[in-house]
């Protein structure tokens, strides 16, 4: 019997992961100064000990004014280097390939972690000591009415901003990650420059399509040099904005082209999130809702891709690689409900050395082979709850 494509090791560039299961990148809103700690540690270390393959921190500010909140994990100065060294290590240590995202917010900065309302900060945000600083975008125009209004960045910004991401990517390099993914989706800095609804630009960085998609280009072209060749990187894309007037497919596709023209190695194929919160439902939703993206992606831009999105059961992340419209799925807030995911989907789909628990942690996998004879022998309904 041939092992499921989705538990079948993957090479990308140098770099093996053991089976197709990357964690998404999925925000903690709890970094102090844009300092990973024991929250960040413990939350990512438990998906490579579940078994993921590669596992993705939270996207990383590249500057300070480019957090999402005041909670947000940051990379924009050496003092934030240990402490994800500690979780990229860690992460290796446990079997996954240590991977981050690297980010700029844009007109989205300046907000409120999600728990007090995922909106623009307010009054009571002030109260509790999260002020607001200044936000920037490819062009002046709130995300929406109440909003801080962005300053538009000029051409020498843009350039001193290159900078910042070429800075970080080598920050991540040696914090120790292996694999980088630019964050082009969701609203954020890059997608409002690719989006004609954001960027309303007159000068090379805007107008039509070509010019729309330069400054994101240079960017992953100044990510590509600084990152080790052997290395692979990831873009994420919201491959629609599901708003009229908006970035459709074809331009994704277009976009992805160039992206793989200059050393991008996967499209992580995402959708929405250039107006509200990150999450919001612009695109309807049913399982694997995106992965259509992915598979039209990967044929027409003749690329690598990530699938994401609802993909929740074993069967159905087995049916998008086998079916070939996708090379990696990536698994989000299932792994929240369930960190061992990739261990509980090798148990489903019959994979493995034929061990029940060999691919888990030792100190976990020599405990569970012993229970498992005990369970079997038991038969029938189990027994009420009897007070001692």
């Amino acid at each position: 019997m041939s092992q499921p494509v989705l538990l079948q090791p993957i090479t990308l560039r140098g770099v093996t992961s053991r089976n197709r299961i990357l964690i998404s990148p999925m925000c903690q809103y709890s970094a102090t100064d844009g300092i990973a700690n024991d929250w960040h540690l413990v939350h990512l270390g438990k998906f490579a000990q579940g078994g993921a393959g590669l596992v993705m921190v939270e996207a990383a500010a590249v500057t300070a004014e480019g957090r999402i909140t005041h909670g947000d994990v940051g990379i924009w100065n050496d003092e934030q280097i240990a402490p994800l060294e500690r979780i990229a290590a860690f992460l290796k240590d446990n079997g996954a390939v240590p991977s981050i995202q690297l980010a700029h917010a844009g007109r989205k900065a300046s907000m409120q972690r999600p728990w007090y309302g995922n909106a623009a900060l307010d009054e009571a945000d002030r109260a509790r000591g999260d002020l607001p600083w200044r936000t920037v975008a490819p062009s002046a125009i709130p995300m929406e009415e109440g909003w801080l209004m962005p300053h538009a960045l000029d051409v020498a910004e843009l350039a001193a901003l290159r900078e910042q991401w070429r800075r970080a990517t080598l920050r991540a390099v040696e914090a120790g990650f292996e694999f980088v993914e630019v964050h082009c989706a969701h609203g954020y800095l890059l997608h409002e420059f690719l989006s004609p609804l954001s960027n309303r630009r007159s000068d090379a960085y805007g107008g039509d399509r070509a010019g729309r998609m330069r400054y994101p280009l240079e960017i992953i072209e100044t990510v590509r040099a600084a990152w080790p060749a052997e290395r692979p990187l990831s873009v994420r894309i919201s491959s629609v904005d599901g708003i009229d007037g908006g970035l459709a497919l074809e331009d994704q596709i277009a976009f992805a082209r160039e992206a793989r023209a200059r050393g991008a190695d996967l499209i992580d194929c995402s959708s929405g999130g250039l107006l509200g919160s990150a999450t919001a439902a612009r695109i309807p939703r049913g399982y694997g809702f995106q992965v259509p993206y992915a598979a039209e992606i990967r044929r027409a831009a003749d690329v690598a891709t990530i699938a994401v999105g609802l993909i929740l059961h074993p069967q159905q992340a087995e049916d998008v690689l086998a079916d070939g419209h996708a090379d990696l799925v990536a698994i989000g807030r299932e792994a929240l409900f369930d960190p061992n995911w990739p261990l509980h989907a090798e148990l489903a789909l019959g994979g493995g050395s034929g061990e029940v628990f060999a691919s888990w942690p030792k100190q976990y996998g020599w405990w569970l082979e012993r229970r498992e004879p005990g369970l079997r022998r038991l038969e029938g309904p189990p027994l009420p709850f009897r007070k001692i």
